[in-house]
């Protein structure tokens, strides 16, 4: 194992501001290479320790941490084509994200830019199961939806079906796009509110570029996890075994 500085886990922890408990569940769980021990038991880290735990902090902020812990578990099995393959994966997840984020806004501003009134429908309305299955939705999410503030569909005062007209229709699609593309709730009720309430799509283009830039963010922290994996990999950190 190359260095030969001695760390403690709290010096571990305050280099990447975990605490020491967390430390000893990182080496446990094999993110970290196992830890030398002293003769009273005491955990011996090193230089090589602080590479995988920076490695597998950046890699947690850019892919998440089931998928970093799943790359580290890979280079310190000594399988490193298949810890590329994993970054591989994730930066492919995050170009797909990318590119349905750019179809989503071109059709959210048609739809929301769309007459409700261009909708043909009965004059009662659609029901539930006609609007999900116009949607692609289930109609339990489009209940959820309700009970969200984010539709409120008419009753038929005869049955006390819903009943949703083409405003309802129209807003239903755009909470269908909005999360596809893993926008929260509270942020649509937001969008959808705007629209409502001044016609103006602003809200709805801020909502677009809020996730354009969450985006970036984490493209910025996978860039710092492949540093960092490539600084500890390069190092003399892989291949030293996971525990079993």
């Amino acid at each position: 194992m190359a260095g030969t500085a001695r760390l403690r886990p709290v010096d571990l922890a305050r280099a990447a501001g975990v605490s020491a408990q967390q430390i000893r569940n990182y080496e446990a769980s094999g993110v970290l290479p196992p830890a030398s021990r002293t003769d009273s038991g005491y955990r011996v880290f090193t230089e090589p320790h602080r590479g995988a735990l920076l490695a597998y902090r950046a890699l947690s902020d850019g892919h998440g941490p089931h998928a970093a812990q799943a790359i580290m578990h890979a280079v310190h099995d000594g399988d490193l084509p298949l810890a590329l393959a994993l970054v591989d994966e994730g930066h492919a997840a995050l170009h797909e994200q990318r590119r349905s984020l750019r179809e989503t806004a071109a059709a959210l501003e048609a739809v929301a830019g769309q007459d409700p009134g261009a909708y043909r429908m009965t004059r009662s309305g659609m029901r539930i199961g006609e609007v999900a299955a116009h949607v692609g939705v289930r109609t339990s999410a489009l209940r959820v939806w309700e009970e969200a503030g984010l539709l409120t569909p008419g009753r038929d005062p005869a049955t006390g079906y819903r009943r949703y007209g083409a405003r309802e229709i129209r807003d239903a699609r755009l909470v269908a796009m909005l999360r596809r593309s893993r926008y929260p709730l509270p942020r649509i009720v937001d969008v959808l509110d705007g629209l409502r309430r001044t016609g103006s799509t602003d809200a709805l283009r801020a909502a677009v570029a809020q996730r354009r830039e969450e985006l970036d963010r984490r493209a910025r922290a996978m860039l710092e996890g492949a540093a960092r994996l490539h600084a500890y990999t390069d190092g003399a950190g892989q291949g030293q075994g996971r525990p079993g």
